[in-house]
């Protein structure tokens, strides 16, 4: 055994997968109070429209973890959330169907074990693959999509294609969630708005200015969420002075104390899975990594 090494292919503090055997008898006898969680990275960039590279984003955070103490002095919280960093999924380059079917047979497969998927991007087109599975094995006509993000990503077809990440939230909503709440928007076509306002009573959106205008009534709004709910986070909700290295940066974005207070607000809430997608970076240090890396600590903080 080495000492004083870490694997910086995996998030920091994650536990060992040798621990996992004696948590599942804990499971079966119904004796877990906590929530376990799963990480699986992946690494799929192939319908990505303006800056690559978002298939280096989870080797990026798991690095950028590493910045961060076990103890959380914002939330006064030690890091102590029962979670595996299983690696990167198998992905097929060029496929997003078949990589995304992948996704969900290995996120199924995280489900029947009673461990909550987090998931590292990559492009936002494989959180279909993830709310696929959940559909599958539990059903989505209770759950609320909550979606930070600079774009709406609702549009039918972009460029051609049906599957992609700049259609992902549209193939979400053919799931039939209960309701999708879009936070940090700032970018849309005339088709997405008008989508949007037609199906109202299933979708609604906050740009950056109602935030920053009220942000206690957004706070409001995430604290009157009722049911189980999924969460996922394009990095581009960020102003690029905060996450710059995304596949579209987007300017007059969130700050991160916005995104710190709403994954504050969400993490009390029955959290089925959460995804964080388009970091592009393969620098050590980059802001865009460490923002990322934060969301996924604070998050895993607040359940411990």
């Amino acid at each position: 055994m080495l000492f004083f090494t870490h694997n910086p292919s995996k998030f920091a503090f994650s536990r060992e997968k040798s621990e996992i055997e004696s948590l599942q008898s804990s499971i079966s006898e119904n004796k877990r109070n906590k929530p376990v969680f799963g990480l699986i990275g992946v690494p799929f960039d192939s319908t990505t429209t303006y800056r690559p590279g978002a298939r280096f984003g989870p080797a990026a955070v798991r690095e950028a973890s590493y910045n961060f103490e076990n103890y959380n002095l914002t939330f006064d919280k030690s890091l102590d959330a029962i979670f595996f960093d299983f690696g990167d999924l198998e992905v097929v380059h060029g496929n997003v169907s078949k990589t995304c079917e992948n996704l969900k047979e290995t996120v199924l497969e995280l489900y029947n074990s009673r461990i909550v998927p987090l998931i590292l991007g990559g492009e936002h087109s494989v959180s279909l693959g993830v709310l696929s599975a959940l559909k599958e094995h539990r059903g989505l006509n209770d759950v609320t999509i909550v979606h930070l993000d600079a774009h709406m990503d609702i549009i039918d077809e972009y460029m051609g294609e049906k599957y992609s990440h700049a259609t992902v939230m549209r193939r979400i909503f053919d799931l039939n969630p209960k309701k999708i709440i879009q936070l940090g928007v700032r970018s849309a076509s005339l088709e997405e708005k008008d989508f949007v306002h037609k199906n109202h009573e299933k979708i609604n959106y906050h740009t950056p200015s109602d935030i920053n205008s009220n942000m206690e009534q957004l706070e409001s709004i995430l604290n009157e969420i009722k049911g189980p709910i999924y969460i996922s986070i394009d990095m581009d909700v960020l102003d690029p002075t905060s996450a710059p290295s995304v596949g579209n940066p987007t300017p007059c974005g969130l700050n991160s104390f916005q995104i710190e207070k709403f994954i504050e607000i969400l993490a009390q809430k029955e959290v089925l899975g959460l995804d964080l997608v388009e970091i592009a970076s393969k620098e050590i240090g980059d802001i865009t990594s460490i923002n990322g890396a934060k969301i996924i600590y604070d998050f895993l903080c607040l359940n411990g």
